[in-house]
C-alpha cells in the first residue's frame, strides 16, 4: 500500500515566519504575537520568535534560544536603531562564533556576506532594515529575504497583515523520502544549505560537494560536514547517534525508516527546533 504525506505534519516555514516577526517588531506591529498564539506544535526557532516579540517593546532581555537567524536579525536591529537590547543565547548558539562588531551596520552587503563563514543573515538583516543595494544572483536565503520584505510591504500598503507559509523545503524532502519508501523513482535536487544533511544521508551529494557549495554549514548547530560523517558511521555500525543537530537527526531518522532498520538517538528532541512533528509523521507511516 502506498503511503502519502499528511500536510498537517509539515511545520510553518521558520525562515519566513522569522522575517515576518522581525519586520513586525521593527515597525511596531503585534500581528506576529496574535498569529503565533493560535498555532500548535511550533518549532523551537519559531517559539523563540514568539518569546522575543512578546518582550521587544520592553526593557527585558530578549531570549533567542539557539536561533542564529533571529539573533543576528535582532542584534543588527538593536545596533542600527541604538536600542541597546540584551540577548539571551542558549544551546549551540552560545559557543558558535558570531560577529560582535556593531560597526557592521554601516557595511555594504558584499562585506556583510563575508561574516561568520559566509552566512547571508547579516546581509538579510540589513535588507530588512532598509538597505536597498542590488545583489547580483542572490543566494536562496537572501532571495527569501527580498521576497519576504516585498510581501510584507505590499500587504501593509493594502492595510492587511502578512500571510503565513509552510515549509516547502521540508515538504520537498518528505516527498523524496516517501517516494523512496514507496520504491518510486525520485530525484532530489538540493537547492540550499539546509538541504545538505538530507541530501548527504540519501546519497545525493558527498561531503566534498557540501564543502564546495555551502562552506557556511561548518558554522551551523554543528560543523555539518563533520557531524554528518560521524553520525552516518555511528548509525552504520549500530551505535547510538549522538548528534544534537536537528538536521542531522532528522535526516538519519528518515533514511533508516526507508531501510526498515532501527536507529537510536541520544537527542531525539533535537528535531523540535524546526520539525517537532517529525516523530509523529514517521510513526504515521
Amino acid at each position: 500500500m502506498s503511503v502519502k504525506i499528511n500536510k498537517k505534519h509539515i511545520p510553518l516555514e521558520k525562515y519566513w515566519t522569522i522575517r515576518m516577526g522581525v519586520l513586525d517588531m521593527i515597525h511596531g506591529y503585534d500581528d506576529i504575537n496574535k498569529f503565533l498564539a493560535k498555532q500548535k506544535d511550533l518549532g523551537g526557532d519559531i517559539l523563540a520568535v514568539k518569546r522575543a516579540s512578546s518582550v521587544w517593546k520592553t526593557n527585558k532581555p530578549v531570549d533567542v534560544d539557539e536561533c542564529g537567524t533571529l539573533y543576528r536579525y535582532l542584534q543588527f536591529t538593536s545596533w542600527k536603531l541604538n536600542l541597546n537590547k540584551k540577548f539571551i543565547k542558549r544551546g549551540t548558539l552560545v559557543r558558535r562564533k558570531v560577529n560582535s562588531n556593531p560597526e557592521i551596520v554601516n557595511w555594504k552587503l558584499k562585506k556583510l556576506l563575508e561574516l561568520d563563514g559566509g552566512t547571508s543573515q547579516w546581509a538579510s538583516a540589513a535588507i530588512l532594515l532598509g538597505n536597498t543595494e542590488k545583489i547580483k544572483n542572490p543566494s536562496f536565503f537572501l532571495k527569501k529575504t527580498i521576497d519576504a520584505l516585498k510581501h510584507w510591504k505590499e500587504r501593509r500598503k493594502k492595510g492587511k497583515k502578512w500571510e503565513a507559509q509552510y515549509d516547502e523545503l521540508l515538504l520537498k524532502q518528505a516527498q523524496h523520502f516517501v517516494n523512496v519508501l514507496n520504491s518510486k523513482s525520485s530525484t532530489f535536487v538540493p537547492t540550499n544549505p539546509d538541504d545538505y544533511c538530507f541530501a548527504r544521508a540519501f546519497g545525493v551529494v558527498n561531503r566534498e560537494y557540501g564543502e564546495k557549495h555551502w562552506p557556511m554549514i561548518k558554522h551551523h548547530e554543528s560543523n555539518r560536514l563533520v557531524e554528518m560523517e560521524k553520525a552516518l558511521k555511528q548509525a552504520e555500525t549500530g551505535k547510538v547517534v549522538t548528534s544534537k543537530d536537528h538536521r542531522v537527526v532528522q535526516s538519519l531518522a528518515m533514511l533508516y525508516k526507508t531501510k526498515g532498520e532501527r536507529v537510536r538517538f541520544t537527542h531525539p528532541e533535537a528535531v523540535n527546533k524546526t520539525w517537532p512533528q517529525l516523530w509523529v509523521f514517521l510513526k504515521s507511516l
